[in-house]
């Protein structure tokens, strides 16, 4: 079943949070039009791997939707946002507000032009506070929460490579979008859904902050290893690098067996997963020292044996090559043929849940630039004449 079938969702959005808060929605099943730049979004080339300049992000977070190229700015692409709005379901534009309200996007404008429309739409800040009308990125919801602080070292804060503050707040508004529709079918009625990076941030770090909160903690940066339990932290093999993680009693003591230090067990400062988050630099020498007799593979195979969480740690081609990855379809082979004809295979991360009932399938592609700007007009009742008047003006 196609879940969102019958669903058309617009999508306003650039580089994260916003279209792939609509990607979700469009593995549902809905119609998503992405609305871009007539010279392409600046998001479209992040980074570059096809010669007609799409990127990789690009191809993750745009599948299943088409493209319909627009001068917003434009008396007459401000027309045709007004009749695309008129015929959504769903408007994903996560813009700053003063652009929200430049392009009539804001939630009282598009209210009026369709009352069941919901408006899903992602700040940096909130919606509160001096920083309100601000402007940021993931990196600053990782800075402002404590997660950087945190990761790093006490003489080097250090970001996350990797965007989870940007992916988990679309993950936040899809499921908000999800929300208001439902409660649509109750009310008739369709309603703001504001996601904040910071926000989403700041869930992640809660039970940190709690902790400083409640007993003033102040706990300092240590790389990588954790300050929860311990063993908890990445360790070299005589052929590469894995990490280890255990936090409960019964954990630990199979550890202590397996690392040949069954003196830690009575230790007095190792007696909880506290206290060893706290004393944890001795836990991870003996870990280390351990690590260093065996092979990466050997050191695993014996960590799954005493029922340790242990993982190699990949570079990305071992990531593309590796077989648990590939059994479990964590990256499916897609294609993507450019403007000059010439095509890319490229592995794809699949929607994040799998559901018995419901098909979350693959369905298209990223679209390349205009694709579907006819035939996107044409639905909204425009000529081929009328289209041919808006490309010599270059509204579309």
């Amino acid at each position: 079943m196609k879940l969102l079938n019958g669903i058309r969702v617009l999508d306003f959005g650039r580089f994260i949070a916003g279209p792939y808060c609509a990607t979700l929605l469009g593995d549902l099943g809905a119609d998503v039009i992405r609305v871009e730049r007539v010279d392409g979004g600046e998001d479209r080339s992040l980074p570059p791997v096809m010669p007609t300049g799409e990127g990789g992000l690009f191809l993750q977070v745009n599948r299943n939707k088409r493209c319909l190229t627009l001068d917003v700015a434009s008396d007459s692409g401000r027309s045709i946002v007004r009749q695309l709005v008129q015929g959504a379901d769903v408007v994903v534009a996560n813009l700053p507000r003063p652009t929200l309200h430049h392009l009539g996007l804001d939630y009282a404008t598009v209210r009026a032009l369709n009352p069941r429309a919901v408006l899903v739409t992602v700040n940096t800040y909130g919606n509160s506070g001096p920083m309100r009308d601000g402007v940021g990125f993931d990196g600053i919801g990782q800075a402002m929460s404590g997660a950087m602080y945190m990761t790093g070292t006490p003489d080097e804060p250090r970001r996350g490579a990797n965007t989870w503050v940007d992916f988990s707040t679309a993950q936040a508004c899809a499921m908000g979008a999800l929300a208001a529709l439902w409660a649509r079918e109750k009310t008739g009625e369709g309603q703001l859904v504001e996601g904040s990076l910071l926000k989403s941030a700041v869930i992640q770090t809660n039970g940190l902050l709690i902790e400083q909160a409640v007993r003033d903690r102040n706990r300092q940066p240590q790389g990588n290893r954790g300050f929860a339990a311990a063993p908890s932290d990445v360790f070299k093999t005589k052929t590469g690098w894995l990490l280890v993680q255990t936090i409960g009693q019964g954990m630990f003591e199979r550890w202590c067996d397996l690392a040949q230090v069954p003196h830690f067990k009575t230790d007095p400062r190792f007696l909880n997963d506290d206290l060893r988050g706290a004393n944890s630099l001795d836990i991870s020498q003996a870990m280390a020292a351990w690590c260093a007799l065996h092979t990466r593979d050997e050191a695993l195979a014996l960590l799954a044996q005493a029922k340790i969480p242990a993982g190699p740690v990949l570079s990305p081609q071992d990531a593309l090559e590796d077989p648990q990855i590939a059994a479990a379809g964590l990256l499916v082979p897609r294609s993507f043929e450019g403007h000059d004809g010439e095509a890319v295979t490229f592995p794809l991360a699949p929607h994040p849940v799998d559901m018995s009932g419901i098909d979350t399938g693959y369905r298209s592609s990223a679209p390349r630039l205009g694709q579907h700007t006819d035939d996107i007009l044409l639905e909204l009742g425009y000529s081929d004449a009328s289209i041919a008047a808006l490309r010599r003006q270059g509204v579309v």
